[in-house]
């Protein structure tokens, strides 16, 4: 359990840090961007080596694919919802609802993993990816919509806690839950993921830095790839 806590607090503490960065300064659009990239890397090798691959391999292709694409449409259809209320400026409201749909099922994820001996890859996937998201989420809602700093920090905070919660409730229920069941978690978390690195991160990833950030992408990858 303090473990599960230990491991929750390190996806949570990034994003609010991430968060109160992104309304105090304004940084650089390179670094943003690298920033981004660099986690987009992070998270498509969790995608791929922590949460996809042994759901495919435990459940099934029809089982994991089910969920996968379930994932990926509530994030797209809530997406969508936001954009269509908010107009093209909603970017950061989306990261922010993208960190809650694939965090609190990547954070399930992690929670059960750990009951395996694993999840570092994933941990450091999530810790780093919040980081970027929490920065550019925070600081376009500040410069696009005007909000004032203490709300979107509380925003941020309050879901942070929300990761840990389920990080440890996770891991409390993974005794309790079927191996079909822990896979379908991990392939929905898979699939809200990548809807997230389509249609929110990478694009303003691309547009804040330009080309080269697809070496930031890929040294991410390279990074949780080799730690997991």
């Amino acid at each position: 359990m303090l473990t599960a806590l230990l491991y929750g607090l390190g996806t949570a503490v990034p994003l609010v840090i991430g968060a109160a960065i992104g309304l105090r300064w304004t940084l650089p659009k390179p670094l943003l961007a690298s920033l981004m990239a660099f986690g987009a890397g992070t998270m498509i090798a969790a995608v791929s080596n922590e949460l996809f691959e042994p759901a495919f391999h435990q459940a099934g292709a029809l089982i994991a694919a089910v969920a996968l694409f379930g994932g990926a449409g509530v994030y797209v259809v809530a997406n969508h919802l936001i954009e269509t209320k908010l107009g093209a400026n909603a970017i950061g409201w989306a990261l922010l609802l993208g960190t809650v749909l694939d965090g609190i099922p990547e954070n399930t994820a992690l929670g059960v993993t750990l009951a395996g001996g694993g999840g570092l890859a994933l941990l450091v996937a999530v810790a780093v990816g919040n980081v970027p998201e929490a920065i550019s989420g925070a600081a376009l809602m500040r410069d696009k919509h005007g909000v004032e700093r203490l709300g979107p920090l509380w925003l941020w905070a309050a879901t942070g806690s929300v990761l840990v919660v389920v990080t440890v409730l996770g891991n409390a229920l993974s005794d309790n839950l079927s191996q079909t069941n822990i896979s379908t978690v991990q392939a929905f978390a898979g699939g809200a993921t990548l809807a997230v690195l389509a249609d929110s991160l990478m694009p303003e990833a691309y547009r804040e830095g330009g080309w080269w950030v697809g070496m930031a992408t890929a040294a991410g990858f390279l990074v949780a790839f080799l730690l997991g």
